[in-house]
């Protein structure tokens, strides 16, 4: 990949990557503090260990990027008890990433980075995986949280339990501006 293409890629994805953050934050804070230790089904993991999985692996592919190696994902630090804990702890840390991924030249993102033996991408590229990890944990989460006694929040348009108010004109009219929520 030539460092015009990556630096491309960069500004394409960054506007992914921090909408999806904002959701992704709305999901991790939606889940009640009393309920970490819920899993559907004993194969699954906790909520809180899903969404410490989802908040830590998302900083970690944000690390390789900058870096350019992919090091030890961090521990969950010892204050962190509750999902909305692990929402705070991933804003913060998701917000200090920002200006050093943003400054990185079309030569950093161009670099290839090894990743475990696996694939040999492009720094650039992990941005696209990382968006599609979380976007995937995202919906596993989102899953736990009306069986645990939770509201699903809206992630892109509405949910049934955050529905998307109609315009003055469609409500005026009687009509549906949208399909119905799921």
């Amino acid at each position: 990949m030539r460092p015009d293409q990556a630096k491309f890629l960069l500004e394409f994805l960054l506007p992914q990557l921090k909408s999806e953050q904002s959701i992704t934050k709305k999901i991790l804070s939606s889940v009640p503090p009393d309920k970490g230790d819920y899993k559907p089904d004993a194969k699954c993991m906790s909520a809180l260990k899903l969404a410490w999985h989802l908040a830590v692996v998302e900083i970690w592919f944000l690390d390789a990027v900058i870096h350019r190696y992919f090091g030890e994902t961090a521990p969950m630090p010892a204050g962190v008890k509750t999902c909305l804990d692990v929402a705070q702890w991933y804003e913060g840390n998701f917000a200090q990433r920002m200006p050093p991924l943003e400054a990185l030249s079309g030569e950093d993102l161009a670099t290839p980075v090894d990743f475990n033996g696996l694939r040999n991408d492009p720094a650039v590229a992990y941005l696209n995986i990382a968006i599609r990890h979380a976007v995937h944990h995202r919906g596993q989460l989102s899953a736990y949280l009306r069986p645990m006694g939770a509201k699903v929040p809206a992630i892109y348009v509405e949910s049934a339990d955050e529905p998307f108010p109609p315009t003055a004109e469609c409500a005026a009219a009687g009509k549906q501006q949208r399909p119905p929520a799921f």
